[in-house]
């Protein structure tokens, strides 16, 4: 199952990536480094290209689709081969078509009215953005308190870092985290792999 999956992985690398020739270093690094989940975001002209390339090039690592914003980002994402998708918003239209379409998608939350119109859609997996600026970990706690019966998870992503990740997956209802500092845009243009893949090797090699 692909939450389980990303259960497991505990951290999302969410990444913006503009050189298409990139994609498969990017990717090696991941692999490597014991971190093989990407959510590659639709904040760039590369990104279904890149879905695509990571899809049918490295069928191990977990590819998603990040930043859908519109029916035809879904479409690509999902046409590209993506596993799972996520978006800093909830758009009903959005998450109709994806539940259509059988997608695993996960819309942005920050209220509770947002996590109820996910729940009445039948949604379980929320990302909770942005999480820092929206309050951080003792937001998040004090907006899963009163719908925990129901089994909702978070992704909690915006502001997330080397220095704060491992309170959030502290708790239960935090599915996993997401992420731009294990693959950042600019060590992705500057090619330091080899950094990308220290970055997942030390998230490894915490307790997490």
């Amino acid at each position: 199952m692909i939450y389980e999956r990303i259960k497991q992985a505990k951290v999302v690398p969410v990444i913006a990536i503009e050189d298409v020739g990139r994609a498969l270093a990017l990717a090696d690094a991941l692999i490597q480094g014991g971190l093989p989940v990407a959510e590659i975001t639709f904040r760039t002209e590369a990104a279904a290209h890149v879905i695509s390339i990571l899809a049918k090039e490295r069928p191990e690592l977990l590819v998603g689709a990040g930043t859908i914003l519109t029916i035809d980002n879904l479409n690509k994402a999902v046409d590209s081969g993506a596993k799972f998708g996520v978006a800093p918003g909830l758009n009903p239209k959005i998450l109709k078509t994806a539940l259509k379409l059988e997608f695993p998608f996960s819309p942005g939350i920050m209220t509770p009215s947002d996590i109820e119109i996910a729940l009445d859609m039948g949604v379980r997996v929320l990302k909770f953005f942005p999480a820092e600026a929206a309050g951080g970990l003792k937001m998040l706690s004090s907006l899963a308190a009163p719908y925990a019966h129901t089994g909702v998870k978070f992704i909690p992503t915006g502001g997330i870092a080397v220095d704060n990740y491992r309170d959030y997956l502290s708790k239960a209802f935090v599915l996993a985290v997401g992420g731009t500092w294990i693959a950042s845009k600019e060590n992705i243009a500057a090619s330091n792999w080899e950094t990308i893949k220290s970055n997942c090797e030390a998230l490894n090699a915490k307790s997490m």
